[in-house]
């Protein structure tokens, strides 16, 4: 059974720019990415042909500058639109928030000369980006990663393994975090690599329980040499353009879990309102009532804290804390909300001709990716306890 299409959102947005982008985000939700979500995501397709068609449509860079093919979109509207995207398939809104996350360094940090060589092809020319910086044995402590990076004239020469890599074997840049120094966060030094660079190669993706369409894979670093010129910031600045760019990547997967949780409420209710059992529909039983209630209250909830997050940041002003609570309390709320789907659609829900039980799989993925949610608490922790805080 193919998915509904989701239902519209009623969005506060800023401009009539902003609610026209919407409106074409739910045309291209509805037409293109709804209708073969279950089936592509159940085959394990990787819908590259959508991604062509987010470029196209100047969906890939909407946060950037316009200068370099961006779209000149604060992150109040560009989270609203991951959320539409997540909500029609997560593989589509994550792998948006992956992209995003992989042109952060370059936009960020990059030359003048480094941004108009390679951002344009970046945020509207078809590609497609991978963010490197987990490995097999540095997760959550990723200033312990051991790719190095050894300086050889005015190449650098990279080799290690990185592990969890979203679009690993099919991205065509990655943004690559690696040990030029000292052990430690002063240490490490970003790259902007090729995919196809020579000696770069991909292992099998991993086998996952959601977000089968979405290929998670390592990536092996033998000698790849990169030129000087594709360094990304100082030597040693590696980790703190790692932790700017999670501070942003984390809005984006805040974003994509209230979408999962808005399709699957959606669907929870529309098969509450069709169900009948002794003699009227089940959502008329306050049991049901009252808990898609609460699941609306959560949507709505951690859809505002991330929209918060993003004023901040828009405003230019630390969001770092806001970002760690939207990441948390999004994710935990789609985890929860997913499993109350399911709930409310009894047998059904466990099925796989309904999709509930496939955004309850997915929801899990969220609360793990860019920093788990142990570790969100963590850094809400520290930013309540001060800087002097360990």
């Amino acid at each position: 059974m193919s998915d509904r299409v989701p239902q519209p959102v009623d969005r506060q947005l800023p401009t009539e720019e902003a609610r026209d982008l919407i409106a074409l985000v739910r045309d291209i939700a509805r037409r293109e990415i709804a209708p073969r979500a279950a089936e592509e995501e159940e085959a394990g397709h990787f819908p590259r042909e959508l991604f062509t068609l987010l470029s196209g449509s100047g969906l890939l860079g909407l946060p950037y500058d316009s200068a370099h093919g961006g779209g000149d979109q604060p992150y109040e509207v560009y989270l609203q639109v991951l959320e539409e995207l997540a909500a029609a398939r997560l593989t589509v809104g994550l792998g948006v928030s992956v992209h995003t996350l992989a042109c952060h360094a370059l936009a960020g940090y990059g030359t003048k000369e480094q941004q108009t060589e390679h951002l344009p092809a970046m945020l509207g020319g078809g590609l497609l980006g991978a963010y490197c910086l987990s490995e097999p044995s540095s997760g959550s402590d990723a200033a312990s990663l051991r790719t190095k990076a050894v300086r050889d004239g005015d190449d650098w020469v990279i080799t290690g393994t990185k592990a969890w890599i979203t679009h690993g074997g099919i991205a065509d840049f990655c943004t690559v975090l690696a040990r030029t120094g000292e052990d430690g966060p002063r240490g490490i030094t970003a790259f902007l690599v090729p995919g196809d660079a020579p000696g770069l190669t991909a292992a099998a993706p991993e086998k996952k329980m959601g977000m089968k369409g979405s290929p998670t894979a390592q990536l092996h670093f033998d000698g790849v040499r990169v030129p000087d010129g594709r360094r990304l910031g100082e030597e040693g600045q590696g980790f703190a353009i790692a932790l700017s760019a999670l501070d942003s990547g984390r809005l984006g997967i805040a974003a994509c879990a209230i979408g999962v949780a808005q399709a699957a409420l959606d669907e929870a209710l529309a098969y509450a309102t069709g169900r009948r059992q002794f003699g009227r529909p089940i959502v008329d039983f306050q049991g049901l009532r009252f808990m898609l209630a609460d699941m609306a209250t959560r949507i709505e909830a951690g859809r505002a804290l991330y929209l918060a997050a993003a004023r901040a940041r828009d405003a230019g002003a630390s969001f770092s804390r806001q970002a760690a609570m939207a990441k948390l309390f999004c994710t935990d709320a789609a985890m929860s909300v997913t499993v109350d789907a399911v709930q409310v659609l009894g047998g059904y829900g466990y099925t796989a001709d309904f999709p509930a039980e496939r955004y309850m799989r997915e929801a899990k993925a969220l609360q793990i990716v860019e920093g788990t949610n142990q570790i969100q608490r963590m850094v809400i922790a520290r930013h309540l306890a001060g800087p002097e805080s360990r």
